[in-house]
């Protein structure tokens, strides 16, 4: 119990931890009140795919300069200002939702704006985690960030499932806009003396390419960075292919919707927490993280009524954040502080990036031929590309190796 907990001990991450709860409770509500108001606004699978690509899209096109940014600054005053940004689109559109004049392609615009701000934000905290804790500690914090997330995902989708059941989607968005505030009071309050900060990286023509170069030589970094490309595109479309489960395959409402994503959550906080309690985290355990994965996806694709739908996803959830932390700590661990910001920046463009290319293609799939088949076409490349790695892992005494922190 002592190791799981471990990294809270430490004042700076204890104020990050408690902070980001709040905040991505909001992140949370607002994403299942957003694709629910897109579904009731069009009936389209094409169009939560369509929202769901705007969002990620900065991600993929942006995500290595944001990387970068996160490698020549400081961190923490950097993240003050994304994450106040980050609640401006939430509260323009809180508004204009409960006064009743939302039109898709203000979603569009205001989806696209969030991802422009997620594309220096998300990788400039993925980085900043090993700076509140040190490397001793890195796998503990990252696998309790991935509780925090999953923490939030029980309890913002069952609050959100009410609320708009009840008083409408406009109040997700006005909640989400003022649980941002809460990150940047925590950051304020850090001791900016106990960061393990490393040298701020200078400007110089060509870092971005050096950062993939960098990526892409070492086996270490590129086999998670390519496994993690294979099921963050074709796997982790649940915003697009959980609202047409529940309104085509199991004719429910919203209620049902939250319900589904909380119960996914409780999974996914069970493993985390069962990450955290490792000393190591390891090559073997992502890849068959990402075999269970695929497997369980399959299970949930094809449940034939509801209440064994809600049975299946909890291990779903457990599968899918003990594959998603092992990976995000294997990258921090195995990368130099130099160009951390770059390694995480990968993570979060293979990871989120993707969604872009991943989720028209299974919303299109899943408009066409159900979305169950939306499903399991995400099982069935987690699967290959699992089998795939741990073949390679196998083969290879690389990965035994200690990582090089610096």
């Amino acid at each position: 119990m002592h190791r799981t907990f471990s990294s809270l001990g430490i004042r700076n991450y204890r104020l990050f931890f408690i902070a980001q709860l709040v905040s991505v409770t909001g992140t949370w509500m607002q994403s299942v009140a957003q694709m629910w108001l897109v579904l009731h606004l069009t009936g389209s699978g094409v169009a939560l795919g369509i929202t769901a690509a705007l969002q990620f899209l900065p991600v993929l096109l942006f995500g290595t300069f944001g990387g970068l940014i996160a490698d020549r600054v400081d961190k923490r005053k950097l993240l003050m200002a994304t994450q106040a940004a980050a609640a401006v689109p939430a509260l323009i559109l809180a508004p204009i939702t409960l006064t009743g004049h939302v039109q898709l392609w203000i979603v569009y615009v205001l989806a696209f704006s969030i991802g422009c701000v997620n594309a220096i934000d998300n990788p400039t905290r993925q980085s900043f985690v090993s700076e509140m804790v040190g490397p001793e500690q890195v796998g503990n914090a990252v696998s309790l960030n991935s509780a925090t997330f999953t923490a939030a995902r029980v309890v913002g989708p069952a609050i959100a499932g009410l609320l708009i059941s009840f008083v409408g989607t406009g109040w997700c968005f006005l909640a989400n806009g003022l649980s941002y505030f809460p990150v940047v009071a925590a950051l304020l309050l850090m001791r900016p003396e106990e960061l393990r900060r490393g040298l701020p990286v200078g400007r110089e023509p060509g870092q971005i390419k050096a950062g993939l170069v960098y990526a892409w030589q070492r086996v270490e970094l590129r086999l998670p960075l390519l496994l993690m490309l294979v099921v963050g595109t074709l796997a982790f479309n649940f915003s697009v292919l959980m609202p047409l489960m529940v309104r085509f395959a199991f004719d429910s409402g919203a209620g049902t919707y939250g319900l589904i994503l909380s119960l996914m959550g409780v999974g996914s906080l069970a493993g985390a927490l069962l990450v955290a309690s490792r000393a190591n985290p390891t090559y073997r355990l992502v890849t068959v993280a990402a075999i269970a994965f695929g497997a369980l996806l399959l299970v949930a694709a094809v449940m034939p009524t509801l209440p064994l739908e809600l049975v299946a996803v909890v291990p779903l959830g457990v599968a899918m954040v003990a594959f998603q932390a092992t990976s995000n700590s294997l990258l921090q661990l195995h990368s130099s502080a130099a160009y951390r910001g770059r390694v995480m920046a990968l993570y979060v463009m293979v990871f989120l990036g993707t969604t872009p290319i991943g989720a028209p293609i299974v919303g299109w799939v899943a408009q066409g031929f159900g979305p169950r088949a939306g499903l399991a076409l995400g099982g069935v490349a987690a699967i290959i590309a699992g089998l795939a790695a741990l073949a390679t892992v196998e083969r290879s005494a690389r990965f035994d190796a200690a990582p090089a922190l610096g």
